[in-house]
């Protein structure tokens, strides 16, 4: 009998005593897994620092854990911990030959652990209201679509030719012992900023938003970045992944044993573009928050509305040396 995907969000099923990658019955409350995982919480001091949730109630990053079998995180999880944890440890030498697959399953069993947690979040504060949980089909497709494909941890599932993501990776003249964590679950985008490294992941795009800004990474090609340089790619791809408008759509197929995933053309039966336009003055509301910790306001960023303040492109389009910046770190 073919391998058969679980699917929590057909019976809307986020209880503490089911795992959340089978569905499976847990034998115990304790068995349970950091969204966060440990290495990294005890690395950078996380465990007690707060994290906000989507209606505004706080937690903090030990808060945020996962239903998981013991057995699952034993055969499945933690040897991609462990892998992820040591090619972290090594920085961007070791990132740049890790199966980029590895990299999307591990950064979105944590975005999807911070899904799970928000989920529950929700349904504990509309119950209390006497209302029924809502969420919208849109968003609901996309999380289903994200858990199936973590399901490859486990299950022999196969992408048939694609890639469902867009990740970037560049070298970054980071400060010491920073960490630069964001991430929007409605686009299911992800970034992460540590050691040497920082690198931007969409989850949801089968590779749209690194098409999008081809132009742009060619241009940075290998150059180590300086942090705000990095926080500025990073606002175009969030801001893009905002613009993103497909919902990407999967056939699915059993070929013997293996459950092999096929995309549909993002385009569709739309002759819409595939990006809603982009509006710079909403660009920059993006980038000032990326920019915080530069202090630049959007009246600055946008001081000319065709082209807002760039510090990875001078007035030609060509690459700054992020080293003859002058900025802190």
């Amino acid at each position: 009998m073919p391998a058969q995907i679980y699917s929590p969000f057909t019976n809307f099923n986020f209880s503490n005593n089911k795992c959340f990658l089978t569905g499976q019955n847990l034998n115990s409350p304790e068995e349970q897994i950091q969204v966060f995982p440990q290495w990294l919480m005890s690395r950078y001091e996380l465990e007690d620092k707060p994290f906000k949730l989507l209606d505004e109630s706080m937690a903090t990053y030990k808060d945020l854990k996962l239903p998981c079998t013991a057995e699952i995180n034993e055969l499945y999880l933690e040897p991609l911990e462990n892998e992820i944890a040591a090619a972290f440890e090594t920085g961007y030498e070791a990132l740049k030959t890790l199966d980029e697959d590895k990299l999307f399953l591990w950064a979105g069993k944590l975005l999807y652990g911070i899904i799970f947690n928000e989920i529950q979040a929700g349904i504990k504060l509309q119950h209390s209201q006497g209302e029924e949980f809502n969420i919208s089909q849109s968003i609901i497709h996309k999380f289903n679509n994200l858990h199936m494909m973590l399901q490859s941890l486990n299950l022999p599932i196969e992408f048939d030719g694609f890639k469902p993501y867009s990740l970037v990776l560049f070298k970054v003249d980071n400060a010491e012992n920073v960490f630069g964590y964001r991430d929007e679950i409605n686009t299911l985008t992800f970034s992460l900023r540590i050691k040497d490294f920082g690198f931007i992941l969409c989850l949801q795009d089968n590779g749209a938003n690194a098409r999008y800004h081809k132009e742009a990474l060619d241009k940075i090609a290998d150059n180590i970045l300086h942090p705000i340089q990095f926080e500025e790619l990073n606002a175009r791809f969030f801001y893009s992944a905002y613009l993103f408008n497909r919902l990407p759509e999967y056939d699915i197929f059993n070929i013997g044993d293996t459950i092999s995933l096929e995309a549909l053309p993002l385009r569709g039966t739309s002759s819409k573009p595939l990006f809603d336009d982009w509006m710079n003055k909403t660009y920059g509301q993006v980038l000032e928050n990326f920019w915080k910790n530069w202090g630049f306001l959007l009246l600055e960023i946008i001081k000319n509305p065709e082209k807002p303040m760039s510090f990875l492109f001078n007035a030609d389009g060509e690459f700054k040396d992020g080293n003859e910046l002058g900025l802190q770190k």
